[in-house]
């Protein structure tokens, strides 16, 4: 058999993915809601946007770290929510959440996690956060949320983009369902995950989805726990304003991957307009669609303090576990370094909006 080549960057890992995962895991992980057309505008957005760089700058020593909430991360690169890992490798989020603490970056676990967060905050040897649904039934949010202060998770990911869920074809023509291994561990305690049928483990978590959920929510999250709370699923610059004076101590543009309002922007086009509209009061981070370190530079430059990267990661999980991984998060750092270099900054806080060319406010 022709062994396969090194891949050398991050579409290589996907390609490799896409032949190593069952159809119908690959459908979900990968699909997007209805078209898909924000899904492929995530990434064709920043194709669209040019780099002006700089020339005769010392770049002899490039430097990527930043820092959030305390927290030094190597490169400004963090690894989305991602439910259910163990559908592309076994070890699921354990594996990632080693790879982010070699890396030197923070993984955020799902509340969807295939393994609980406790047993993920063990494996994690460096900072972490939990990402969070605001559920129908307090009870269920609130003990998440001391479960995942007692782990040591460091910050509260409140994704408010799924007052209901997203209609994603892929999975409805694969007839995908997950295997019986696959379950959501976190939610052991209030279901049976073992006995119980998949039927009734949907019909648990559907009736957990509350779409009266407003901002009264946030106020509330923030009233049980002293982590920061950042709010994901912002693309509007209004909803940006409103997040900051409802206390969040972060806003995550992001559309959800494509997985929830097909048509809506991409999240880099959305980015300038909420970054105006904060106004430095918190940071600003960016999901969707990064695919290059060029990319993670586009987003820098526009506003984002950082970006949080999904879908690559998986494939790296998919094709070789933990290693993987961690060879994603180090292409992607490398060409972020190389990136900075050739654009003529050698720190992150050089990096400027005349860097980039397009990439006009939406929604302003």
């Amino acid at each position: 058999m022709t062994p396969y080549p090194e891949p050398v960057n991050l579409a290589d890992y996907e390609a490799l993915a896409r032949e190593r995962l069952d159809p119908g895991a690959w459908g979900y992980l990968a699909g997007g809601a209805d078209d898909e057309i924000t899904l492929a505008e995530n990434v064709a957005a920043f194709r669209r946007l040019r780099l002006l760089p700089r020339v005769l700058v010392d770049v002899s020593r490039v430097e990527a770290a930043t820092t959030l909430f305390g927290d030094r991360v190597s490169f400004p690169v963090l690894l989305a929510p991602t439910a259910f890992q163990t559908l592309a490798h076994p070890d699921g989020e354990l594996a990632t959440a080693r790879a982010a603490s070699v890396a030197g970056t923070i993984g955020v676990v799902s509340t969807m996690s295939s393994y609980p967060l406790e047993e993920v905050a063990r494996a994690a040897a460096g900072p972490k956060w939990f990402q969070l649904y605001c559920y129908r039934d307090r009870q269920v949010t609130r003990r998440l949320v001391q479960r995942a202060e007692a782990a040591g998770y460091r910050a509260i990911c409140l994704t408010v983009d799924l007052p209901r869920v997203g209609h994603r074809e892929r999975d409805l023509r694969n007839h995908f369902v997950l295997p019986p291994e696959v379950r959501p561990r976190n939610f052991a305690e209030f279901l049976d995950l073992e006995g119980g049928s998949q039927q009734a483990f949907f019909e648990y978590i559907q009736a957990l989805v509350d779409p009266s959920l407003t901002w009264e929510a946030v106020d509330w999250l923030r009233g049980e726990t002293q982590l920061p709370v950042l709010v994901k699923g912002i693309l509007r610059p209004d909803d940006a304003r409103r997040a900051v004076e409802h206390g969040a101590s972060g806003v995550i543009v992001s559309n959800h991957g494509g997985r929830q309002l097909d048509g809506v922007p991409a999240t880099i086009e959305a980015l300038p307009a909420v970054v105006e509209a904060v106004g430095g009061r918190v940071p600003v981070l960016l999901d969707g669609g990064i695919r290059r370190g060029t990319d993670v530079l586009k987003a820098i430059a526009l506003g984002a303090g950082a970006v949080l990267v999904g879908r690559p990661y998986v494939w790296g999980l998919a094709v070789a576990g933990e290693a993987g991984v961690r060879r994603v998060l180090d292409l992607l750092r490398a060409e972020v370094e190389l990136a900075l270099a050739l654009a003529g900054c050698p720190t992150l806080a050089q990096v400027a909006r005349d860097l980039v060319i397009g990439g006009s406010p939406a929604g302003s």
